[in-house]
């Protein structure tokens, strides 16, 4: 059996042999070879470090500056519902509108505002963190080229594929930005009618009087009849006969519906005194007097049906004629 020959006097055959830089104490290749005992790690160490410096960086500077931006998105919020916007807003509505409507309009504006401030948050967000990703994966010599052609023809070919998702999505944020309608409105989308459950970027959900589920696309939205912002007129109509004395009727009709109205089930939905407005139809069967009143946003349906019966029962007790029905041939 043949032996092995002997190491050199001082030497240890048992040490594998280091790189050349691990000889010069205080670097970060000696270092990472005295840590590891890896010659790779350690004649990479300067790259490791100054590229973890320089990704560590990176990543404090985006979440610095997605910071920033949320706090200045919060105070542009806050100084839009708090501050000379809404003051200038107030001045601007009628004298009349002021006292009763200001408080609906300005909660309206401040929850609409802390709607969009969370959308514009979550997209300055990804547009930060993306750019942060980019300039790391530079760090790393990735070629980015190719990845945003890549990119950029997959998102021109979903955009033409998904051109009614695009438009959904603009609409929406568009109808964020503008408040058309929000949660616990009481719409007409064209499509449907009734109270706004949900709003979102893509898709609206509104029940309708017969508790039906209505899920309207924003892109397929082309009006929006919102009868709940600021305040809402309820109309009543009052058939009398043609020999009615229309003063006297006025009279009846506008004193019965100003006592329902000081009732505490309606006084509280009352923005403005009663308005009889006089004749406003003559039909075959008699005259319709009108009369309107301003309420809280949603009430309307409710003040009309209690002035109705009000009105109705005041007009039989003062004895004045209602329209004559003609029965027909048959009848």
């Amino acid at each position: 059996m043949t032996s092995l020959p002997s190491p050199a006097p001082g030497q240890n055959s048992l040490l594998p042999e280091q790189p050349m830089c691990a000889a010069d104490p205080g670097t970060w290749c000696s270092r990472f070879y005295q840590w590891t005992n890896n010659d790779f790690l350690a004649q990479s160490a300067d790259a490791i470090v100054s590229k973890t410096l320089t990704i560590t960086l990176i990543v404090i500077v985006a979440l610095l500056a997605r910071a920033l931006i949320h706090r200045a998105i919060t105070r542009l919020i806050e100084g839009a519902t708090n501050g000379a916007v809404s003051r200038l807003v107030r001045s601007r509505a009628p004298m009349r509108l002021r006292n009763s409507t200001a408080p609906l309009i300005s909660q309206r504006r401040a929850q609409r505002a802390r709607t969009v401030g969370s959308v514009l948050r979550s997209m300055t967000s990804a547009i930060v963190l993306l750019v942060a990703a980019v300039m790391i994966l530079a760090e790393f010599n990735v070629a980015l080229g190719p990845i945003l052609a890549s990119a950029g023809i997959v998102g021109v070919a979903i955009g033409f594929g998904a051109q009614n998702l695009v438009r959904d999505f603009l609409s929406g944020m568009f109808m964020l930005l503008e408040d058309q309608y929000g949660v616990g409105d009481i719409v007409d989308l064209g499509a449907a009618t009734g109270t706004v459950e949900a709003v979102g970027l893509r898709i609206t959900t509104i029940r309708d009087l017969k508790g039906t589920v209505w899920y309207v696309r924003n892109g397929e939205i082309q009006r929006v009849g919102n009868m709940s912002q600021g305040f809402a007129v309820a109309v009543v109509d009052v058939p009398v006969g043609y020999s009615v004395d229309t003063a006297a009727a006025t009279e009846v009709a506008g004193k019965a519906a100003t006592e329902r109205l000081e009732q505490e089930d309606l006084a509280g939905d009352v923005l403005e005194p009663p308005e009889v407005l006089g004749v406003d139809r003559v039909t075959n069967e008699g005259l319709t007097l009108r009369l309107t009143v301003r309420v809280s946003p949603g009430r309307q349906w409710a003040v009309q049906r209690a002035l109705n019966a009000a009105i109705a029962d005041a007009l039989d007790e003062a004895g004045i004629p209602r329209p004559l029905v003609f029965a027909g041939p048959n009848g």
